[in-house]
């Protein structure tokens, strides 16, 4: 009976020194427990780097050196396509004798959502002929970030942009003083609408929101996220909210000053010291590296857990990753993810799974990109952290992001916001000679329609032929090569035209481009 005792006493001691283990382990081992460079992984399993999922293409990909001709190509800015934007302006002024009233809008979502939301208020004020009060920024609650309008855009610019199109106000008078976040928060109010449809037509807006601005003179839309239509609008507001979103929506001067400084530093910082690169060595071709000098690409790597979770495919991790993905994807979702009904080969041939790190870089490696390039890493977090990032580094040895290339002082205006951290990329994005997103998404939507606008290049991959080529096992590099530049011949800029139901913020042409 003692014996059974002290071998229970043992048993829970240990138990016991097992829990103070726990608990104490980030105390004294805290850098495992600090993000690791570019990512930050919620999970100890994701910290194990996986093994690469292509080694014979990677292994090509390491081995090919790239042609002349390829890197004139691919470096080579876009012809004009003879469409460009339309510069009309109303004459004479447009804005009302009179106000209807005032409109206020609550915008949620990160920084693309809430740019979109910002060009349906303006074409909503226009449509009702009202005036807009600044649009309020709700606390983003994945991010955690309170940052307002003027945290993100030039409130003076964006006002004097449209004072010939829209009246804008930064508060309502003090008459309307009481019309707040707040106010709306604590019950039904006659002044809120929140009933607006996703894409309500302009003839809903006139029927359901002018009364309510001739009885009280002000009314808050909430929710207002896609809250107007992209079809049957008159061509002047289809090019108002493209005015908005390309020329009023500039970003504040200390965003833009540290876009610029890391701009600077891609193109004028020389390469690194050989020394640095010893497993493959640049290339040292005269006239490949003459290609790029001065230049860089942007990469967009979208490759959250949340989106490695929903999308439900596998990413090399074994059965470790398999179950934790599973197990997060049923916290978050309780099972209502349609993705999970097909198997990886299903998901992969219909252009369903993001690209891994290691995926992007074998596809820029075959697109002509080479260990010479200047590659920015736009991105917030990565399901993986530095293990997932591994072969994409290797491929790129001249890969940079924001810490990288800014300095702690330089970064502490934007720190933990996710929306200024996001407006940074966007910034340096539109003034890289190469866009690419690693998955379609609001970013890729926002900057792919900016970029087009522009007649600048952006490569989007084709998820299908991808998602096929990497499920076969057994292609050479050379054919692997051949199949992603004939599939990507017209995917690099080229003008799209939007049709109906598309969104106008990811195709301004026709609406927002005029013929030359």
């Amino acid at each position: 009976m003692k014996l059974q005792i002290f071998t229970q006493l043992n048993h829970s001691q240990k138990s016991a020194f097992a829990v103070v283990f726990v608990i104490l382990l980030p105390v004294f081992f805290p850098d495992l427990f600090q993000p690791l460079g570019r990512a930050s992984p919620s999970m100890f399993s994701e910290w194990i780097a996986p093994r690469p999922m292509h080694v014979d293409l990677l292994d090509g990909a390491l081995q090919h050196q790239t042609s002349v001709e390829l890197q004139t190509s691919l470096w080579s800015p876009l012809p004009f396509q003879g469409w460009k934007p339309c510069t009309e302006r109303p004459k004479p002024p447009s804005l009302p004798e009179k106000s209807s009233g005032y409109i206020q809008v609550f915008l949620d979502g990160g920084l693309n959502q809430q740019k979109m939301g910002i060009c349906d208020a303006v074409a909503v004020a226009k449509i009702l002929n009202a005036t807009l009060v600044v649009p309020h920024f709700e606390v983003n609650p994945v991010w955690q970030d309170s940052s307002s309008f003027e945290d993100i855009f030039d409130l003076d610019h964006f006002i004097d942009a449209l004072r010939d199109e829209v009246s804008i106000v930064e508060e309502p008078p003090s008459d309307y003083s009481w019309s707040t976040r707040e106010y709306y928060a604590t019950g039904i109010r006659a002044t809120r609408i929140k009933t607006a449809p996703l894409h309500a037509t302009a003839d809903w807006y006139i029927e359901n929101v002018l009364p309510v601005l001739r009885s009280y003179g002000i009314a808050a839309i909430a929710p207002f996220s896609h809250r107007l239509t992209f079809n049957n609008l008159p061509s002047d507001i289809q090019r108002l909210r493209c005015k908005v979103n390309f020329e009023a929506l500039i970003f504040v001067p200390h965003i833009k000053e540290l876009g610029d400084a890391i701009i600077h530093r891609l193109r004028h910082t020389s390469v690194v010291n050989q020394a640095e690169v010893k497993d493959f060595p640049l290339e040292e071709t005269d006239m490949v590296g003459k290609q790029q000098t001065g230049k860089f690409v942007v990469l967009h790597l979208r490759f959250d857990k949340d989106m490695a979770a929903h999308s439900a495919c596998d990413f090399g991790g074994g059965k470790a990753e398999k179950l934790a993905l599973a197990k997060y994807r049923q916290v978050l979702w309780q099972g209502r993810v349609l993705n999970s009904q097909f198997t990886d080969e299903e998901l992969r041939s219909q252009g369903r799974c993001p690209l891994t790190p290691e995926e992007i870089g074998l596809l820029l490696a075959a697109l002509g990109f080479n260990n010479r390039t200047r590659l920015y890493l736009a991105s917030h977090k990565v399901y993986g952290g530095e293990a997932r990032l591994a072969t994409l580094s290797k491929l790129f040895p001249l890969m940079e992001d924001k810490k990288s290339l800014a300095s702690t002082e330089e970064l502490a205006r934007v720190k933990g916001k996710a929306s200024l951290l996001a407006s940074v990329d966007y910034y340096v994005s539109m003034h890289s000679d190469i866009f690419i997103s690693a998955s379609p998404g609001n970013m890729h939507n926002a900057l792919v329609a900016h970029r087009a606008y522009m007649n600048l290049k952006t490569i989007r991959p084709s998820m299908g032929l991808l998602g096929n080529l990497f499920h076969n096992k057994s292609i050479s590099w050379p054919e692997f090569q051949r199949a992603v530049l004939d599939g990507h011949k017209n995917r690099q800029g080229q003008i799209r035209l939007r049709k109906e139901k598309q969104s106008i913020y990811t195709y301004p042409a026709p609406d927002c481009m005029c013929r030359e």
